[in-house]
């Protein structure tokens, strides 16, 4: 088996005399991977220590065979090398920017936001891909939650990342519309073979999804038949 996903991380995490221990680990030579477990499994924290937002107390991260974090060798690679694309769970789009610009922010160039009608490949082929040339002049709250996904999307791979990391990516969606992108994130990680990293607590977001799946419960990974309650 060629292994896409070898994850190793250890934290303790303390608020006041309150003390929480992450200490998750797998591999899987699956494509499309989903992290699943009820709300407050350690599920955004491990996501967050895999893309380098947050530092884990020692471990060890390679996806598809490059090694972004070794503590024992000393090797801790920043997010930006690791070079993973993150979407956050409210999509945390820039209200003030236009759905191009935030796409666009993603290759910018400096420290200035790019400009309304900044020309960049990529960044037309996204908006093309998903829809989004007939909205690209609005803001986030004059748009609706897929194409407000749909940014998000676009932004996260603009860049070309080599993993897809996702954070509850459907939570803020009605039924109907979860069930259509869910079958447009399937079939776009199809096409792409873009290795991906999905958490959820949600049973349908596995059964649709998944090739493999790692069950969370209180920080560590858990196995048999409790595995698979959400909440």
């Amino acid at each position: 088996m060629t292994v896409v996903w070898d994850i190793a991380l250890r934290k303790a995490l303390r608020q006041g005399d309150a003390r929480f221990d992450i200490d998750v680990g797998f591999q899987s030579g699956a494509q499309r991977v989903v992290l699943y477990g009820p709300s407050g499994a350690g599920k955004t924290l491990t996501l967050k220590m895999i893309a380098g937002l947050l530092a884990p107390d020692q471990g060890r991260i390679a996806v598809a065979g490059r090694v972004l974090l070794d503590s024992a060798r000393g090797l801790r690679s920043t997010a930006q090398q690791r070079h993973l694309a993150y979407m956050f769970q409210d999509y945390a789009l820039f209200p003030h920017l236009t759905v191009r610009q935030n796409v666009a922010f993603a290759v910018r160039q400096g420290l200035r936001n790019p400009s309304k009608d900044e020309a960049n490949a990529d960044v037309d082929r996204w908006l093309a891909s998903f829809g989004l040339n007939a909205v690209a002049g609005l803001h986030p709250h004059q748009i609706s939650g897929g194409q407000r996904q749909r940014t998000a999307l676009a932004r996260a791979l603009v860049s070309r990342p080599t993993a897809l990391l996702l954070d509850e990516p459907f939570a803020a969606l009605d039924k109907g519309l979860r069930q259509r992108l869910r079958d447009e994130l399937k079939d776009l990680q199809t096409e792409l073979q873009l290795p991906m990293l999905l958490i959820t607590h949600d049973d349908e977001d596995v059964r649709r999804l998944a090739e493999d799946v790692v069950c969370l419960d209180a920080g560590r990974v858990v196995h048999g038949a409790d595995a698979m309650r959400g909440d």
